[in-house]
């Protein structure tokens, strides 16, 4: 079945993040069940095709809150929706600068007088005590309304029995703003000691702390989204199309496949196809990591959001819309900042308990100090409202999502495409690392490598005369040779004849040719004495020597190999550095394994394995504790891939290859797999961090706010500094996340 997800509006702390996901995860026909907090998405597995999405509606409205099933955004559905966004921050800072501004002056009347500060005289406690105390309360109500969601939302969870922060914060601001009015009824009554007894400047700059709190918090999360953002700006808005014999400029969204697009000089791609007239060089640095533009002509295909450098080009669209590569990286970045790391399970077991265990604390610990502590009521209410609002467990739900929301991002900056937040926290547990060799450690394709002539021939002729036999030839050798030659039309070639297995006949210039291996020499009766000792050292190399032979003499020798990637070296070395074994798997015969491993570096070697039996190999290591990573890029290689703890595709591979993969590499460098293991330690280090700082502040907090240092003749805790506490909290957590937006790649 495939994920459905859905957007989640009104949730504000861990505990509506563990609400919503019990609740769902209880229905019938639902597998799975996982609400992210950081972008407030529910993702689902359904179970079978009984499965109803307007019962995940309906349960999530009951529970308190609103869902909106979410598709994929096209381009311009998701910049409305930063957009939008941007507006909601910006009515968020809008209120608290209001709130603010209404607090101050409350702020300065209730405490002025204690320190100081001088008041009209209209305003003095002991002149104008009823003036005094209806003063805060009209600058507390606007502050209020302010915080009017609060309320709304509190409440309303409460009665449902599933009180969340904003329960906390409703609660505990209530008690205080109805003990101030019940001190102004006594004040009305003549009873002018009740000036101290009043908690409105504690209402207003709780609130005004909150919101403040809040503001922050959402433009430090509206940070994490920024690799998304990135990719997104680089689709092109506009497209110049081909429709019905004339070129019309239409919205990217617009275009349909089959369609023929015109690119000019400095353009970006809008949809992925392939060249239809015309050539041209395309910078695909952003999605290959390719650091030079690449030729492109007539056949060649070519992907979104790259950029057109130097000829105009006409080519048809062939994928469009969320079918583009660019539209797919988008989707594994969202895919991968709306999941969940195994170690949050911890804190949301924590969280789904917490705020009825705060507030029944909260009840339990004032009415002991009221009763058998002996202090006043004022002392208790006071105690009651420090524990509900020191006690947020906003930190708590945001320590683990936001830190993978960067993480990812951050891996994607990189082309490094992690799928989910569980491969990022896997991948630092790593022991072994398993790399397939062809396309993974080598290029993937055969080269010419060495040259050897002989009977007076040069060596470019030799080359030039062999390609001129592998004209038309379709096997991956032959064309190895037509690549590395340019002159081949000057040898006229005849008579051409495939030896299956061994190489080919012909003639040129009406003399008999052979080129091939030994076997093939030998049964054509062809001495090769005078290059065996070359063909034997090429061989140990890894390389595969082939004969060319004219008129019954050998005159010169050939060597294909599949290249070493420039950066698999120094990948190899780099993962040994983080204490990881590395171990190459192929099906290639040992001689040419041994040979690769030897060159990278490589000790430990599985060759000529059958695709069947990779993921066979993989179980074994994983029998002897290992943890395991496979790195590679073809069709046999996923079985592998999804037997590893974690699968590290080459993005340069095949579509079934990253589809079964936890990892995408989209530049195709193996240096990239140590970088996505550093990348996990650090996220993971963060997340620690995070959670420590989070469940630290609760539990030095909560202690002091129940009165602790009080027992030892310290101060109370005031519901204000409580307020702030719990605001900065949140703040920090998103803060020390956002830290590793700072992460750096060695060279």
């Amino acid at each position: 079945m495939t994920e459905r997800t859905y957007k989640i509006s009104g949730m504000t702390c861990a505990s509506c993040a563990a609400k919503v996901e019990r609740l769902v995860s209880k229905l019938d026909h639902v597998e799975t069940a996982s609400v992210n907090l950081a972008t407030e998405k529910l993702t689902i597995l359904p179970k079978d095709d009984n499965f109803d999405s307007t019962l995940i509606l309906s349960t999530v409205a009951e529970a308190g809150y609103e869902a909106q099933e979410k598709k994929q955004e096209t381009a311009s559905e998701y910049k409305a929706y930063l957009r939008e966004q941007k507006q909601i921050q910006k009515r968020l800072e809008t209120k608290t600068l209001l709130a603010i501004l209404t607090t101050l002056p409350l702020l300065y009347i209730a405490m002025g007088s204690m320190i100081g500060l001088p008041l009209p005289s209209i305003l003095t406690p002991h002149l104008h005590p009823v003036n005094f105390a209806l003063t805060q309360l009209f600058l507390t109500l606007p502050t209020m309304w302010l915080g009017a969601g609060f309320y709304k939302r509190g409440f309303k969870n409460l009665i449902k029995k599933h009180p969340n922060m904003d329960s906390l914060i409703a609660v505990g601001t209530s008690a205080a703003f109805a003990y101030g009015l019940y001190a102004i009824y006594h004040l009305f009554q003549g009873h002018t000691h009740f000036t101290h007894h009043l908690y409105f400047e504690s209402v207003g700059v709780i609130i005004s702390l909150i919101l403040l709190g809040k503001t922050l918090e959402n433009k430090a999360k509206g940070k994490t989204s920024l690799a998304i953002q990135q990719l997104i700006n680089l689709s092109p808005k506009k497209a110049t199309v081909l429709r019905y014999g004339q070129l019309v400029e239409l919205d990217t969204e617009d275009i349909r496949v089959g369609d023929i697009i015109r690119i000019k000089p400095g353009e970006s791609l809008p949809v992925d196809g392939i060249v239809r007239v015309g050539s041209s060089s395309i910078d695909e640095a952003m999605i290959t990591g390719e650091s030079l533009p690449v030729a492109k002509t007539v056949g060649d295909t070519v992907i979104s959001a790259t950029i057109n450098k130097n000829g105009t080009i006409d080519y048809e669209a062939t994928k469009v819309g969320q079918d583009t590569t660019l539209a797919q990286i988008i989707k594994l970045i969202e895919k991968a900042q709306g999941s969940k790391a195994p170690i949050a399970a911890f804190a949301d077991k924590i969280s789904l308990y917490f705020v009825p265990i705060i507030i029944a604390l909260a009840l339990l610990t004032s009415f002991l100090w009221y009763s058998i502590g002996g202090e006043s009521f004022q002392f208790s209410l006071q105690i009651f409202i420090s524990i509900l609002i020191i006690a947020c467990p906003c930190a708590l739900g945001l320590a683990t999502p936001i830190a993978i929301m960067v993480g990812t991002g951050k891996g994607a900056e990189h082309g490094i495409l992690i799928k989910s937040g569980q491969a990022l926290e896997t991948a630092h547990k790593l022991t072994t690392v398993v790399l397939d060799k062809t396309g993974t450690i080598t290029e993937g394709r055969p080269r010419v490598t060495d040259l050897i002539s002989s009977e007076g021939w040069q060596e470019k002729d030799i080359l030039n005369l062999a390609a001129a036999c592998e004209i038309g030839s379709e096997h991956p050798l032959a064309q190895a040779i037509l690549d590395a030659s340019e002159e081949h039309e000057a040898f006229v070639v005849r008579d051409f004849q495939a030896v299956p297995g061994l190489g080919l006949l012909a003639t040129y210039q009406n003399q008999p040719i052979v080129l091939g291996n030994a076997k093939l020499m030998h049964e054509q009766t062809i001495d090769v004495s005078s290059l065996s000792e070359q063909s034997h050292k090429l061989a140990r190399a890894g390389k595969t020597p082939i004969y060319l032979s004219l008129n019954k003499k050998v005159i010169g020798l050939l060597a294909i190999a599949d290249q070493i990637k420039e950066s698999s070296a120094k990948a190899i070395k780099d993962m040994k550095d983080l204490g990881l074994n590395v171990i190459m798997l192929t099906g290639d015969h040992d001689a040419t394994a041994q040979a690769i491993a030897q060159e990278v570096g490589i000790s430990t070697v599985f060759s000529q394995v059958l695709p069947k039996d990779k993921a066979n190999i993989i179980k074994q290591l994983q029998k002897h504790n290992s943890q395991v990573a496979m790195v590679g890029d073809g069709i046999n290689d996923a079985p592998a891939l999804v037997q590893a703890q974690v699968g590290i595709a080459i993005g340069s591979g095949t579509d079934v290859a990253i589809e079964s993969a936890d990892i995408v590499l989209m530049h195709g460098n193996l240096r990239d797999v140590p970088t996505a293991i550093k990348l996990s330690q650090a996220t993971m280090t963060n997340i620690k961090e995070n959670l420590f700082w989070a469940f630290a502040y609760n539990l030095l907090g909560i202690p002091i706010a129940m009165g602790l240092l009080h027992l030892f003749g310290g101060p109370l805790l005031n519901p204000m500094l409580a307020g702030l506490a719990m605001s900065l909290s949140s703040v920090s957590v998103v803060t020390n996340a956002l830290r590793l937006r700072y992460f750096k790649v060695k060279p």
